[in-house]
């Protein structure tokens, strides 16, 4: 067993953990048996999530030692799985045999579900012939709204509180927000593939007209990182200097996954924009990373030790400490930044990420803008199964200092703000645009010009 506090991240682009039927059967029966074990023995609720566990096992053991192939097999345990109703329990394919293939490459651009839309929300400077707030109709040869049919209409959503559920067949309930995440993957998988192959997207743009394109996939940029059984992660960290409406100069940090080789990047963006009048941290589309890194990257932030929060096991509770970093990259001390901070997210900002967000939020230290994440909060363990397959299983629960519980809620930002085909049209960035007239108010209404 390996003990890692890793989010699911490397997940997102992967099947349901199904995979093809091989050539030969399973040990359908013994590889069942210990994934069932395994969460019986470490889950971090006693009592299951409600879920009767003895009867899972009684009702899905015949299927898994009927089963005939390693995807039967899968489906049996990603159907036990599934009962428990909760993120970050998953199964890693022990071979590449996945539907999934190849995915290491992408067209360059990323995409949200807007009011049932797939939207452009963000493209890479190598591709300008692609334009944020085009609507992505067709890939390749299928349709965008066949691809989307199978989901849950999340204009059906019903608000309660802060907490919101979409109608579905069935009479069950699904998070608006985790259609969002199933929308957005199911784009991915058919955006991207291998390096230097090619993709044909059509798209919708300002005025209506149809714009047919075809893309070539290229590998992602920055720095290779491999953690556990996870596949290869790209660390990427981007800085900018902005300016408030009032003239005062905000620091924006960005960065896709919480890996160790953020931390001398974001140390360093820290000192460059420790004298700005605020800044901003960027999380949207960061789905999370190593859950530990969050203590120190908020020190950076604090004059103050404070509790994040709280990592609710079977064995004990673990406390999250934010401690003052009060040395900086070049080993001179210093003092935290003390400065407004805003903190900007999205439906695909999750896990490690939501801890962060929603750490700092309930501590008071940030404001958050944006769209609610994705409510998927959980530690989680990687073991190995008899069939080489990887089990991942949450074994606690991370609730924020003042009791919130991030888990199927996520973090509801202070400042929501709906993602707006017009704005995107227009090249503006309606949640950065909020969290920089919020520093304004935040320092005073007397502007500083900076150069």
């Amino acid at each position: 067993m390996k003990v890692l506090s890793l989010t699911i991240v490397g997940l997102l682009l992967m099947t349901d953990a199904v995979g093809r039927t091989a050539a030969q059967a399973p040990d359908g029966v013994a590889t069942f048996d210990a994934a069932w074990t395994i969460i019986r023995d470490s889950h971090f609720d006693p009592a299951m999530n409600g879920v009767d566990w003895n009867a899972v096992r009684a009702e899905l053991r015949p299927g898994a030692q009927a089963a005939a192939s390693t995807g039967e097999l899968r489906a049996v345990i990603a159907d036990m799985l599934n009962r428990l109703g909760l993120s970050h329990f998953a199964l890693i394919p022990a071979t590449a045999d996945t539907p999934a293939g190849d995915l290491s490459a992408d067209p360059g651009f990323d995409v949200r579900l807007v009011d049932r839309a797939l939207l452009v929300t963000h493209v890479d400077r190598e591709v300008p012939q692609v334009h944020a707030g085009w609507r992505v109709l067709q890939i390749n040869d299928t349709a965008v709204a066949d691809l989307l049919r199978v989901l849950p209409d999340p204009s059906a959503a019903v608000v309660h509180g802060d907490h919101s559920t979409s109608a579905v067949a069935g009479g069950s309930a699904a998070s608006a927000r985790l259609v969002n995440v199933a929308a957005w993957r199911i784009a991915q998988t058919r955006l991207r593939g291998p390096a230097g192959s090619r993709v044909d997207v059509v798209f919708e743009d300002g005025s209506g007209g149809r714009v047919a394109l075809s893309l070539e996939r290229h590998p992602e940029s920055g720095q290779a990182v491999t953690v556990g059984s996870l596949p290869t992660m790209y660390v990427r960290v981007e800085t900018a200097r902005k300016v408030t409406p009032g003239g005062r100069s905000v620091g924006l940090i960005a960065f896709n996954v919480w890996m160790t080789a953020v931390d001398a990047q974001f140390q360093a963006a820290v000192d460059e924009f420790r004298q700005a009048d605020g800044m901003v941290i960027d999380l949207r589309g960061n789905p999370g990373g190593l859950a530990a890194m969050i203590m120190g990257l908020s020190g950076h932030f604090v004059s103050a030790p404070a509790t994040l929060g709280v990592m609710k096991t079977r064995e004990r509770d673990l406390r999250f400490p934010a401690n003052p970093r009060l040395v900086n990259g070049r080993g001179e001390r210093v003092a935290p930044f003390a400065g407004p901070l805003a903190i900007l997210v999205d439906a695909m900002t999750g896990s490690a990420s939501e801890c962060f967000a929603g750490g700092m939020q309930s501590i008071g230290r940030a404001r958050v803008f944006g769209q609610p994440s994705m409510g998927q909060a959980l530690p989680a363990l990687f073991d190995r199964l008899p069939n080489g397959d990887v089990l991942i299983h949450a074994y606690g629960d991370f609730v924020t200092s003042d009791g919130t519980r991030l888990e199927g809620r996520g973090v509801i930002p202070d400042e929501i703000q709906p993602i707006d085909r017009q704005e995107l049209l227009a090249g503006r960035d309606r949640s950065l645009e909020a969290a920089l007239a919020w520093i304004d108010t935040a320092r005073g209404t007397a502007g500083r010009q900076h150069p």
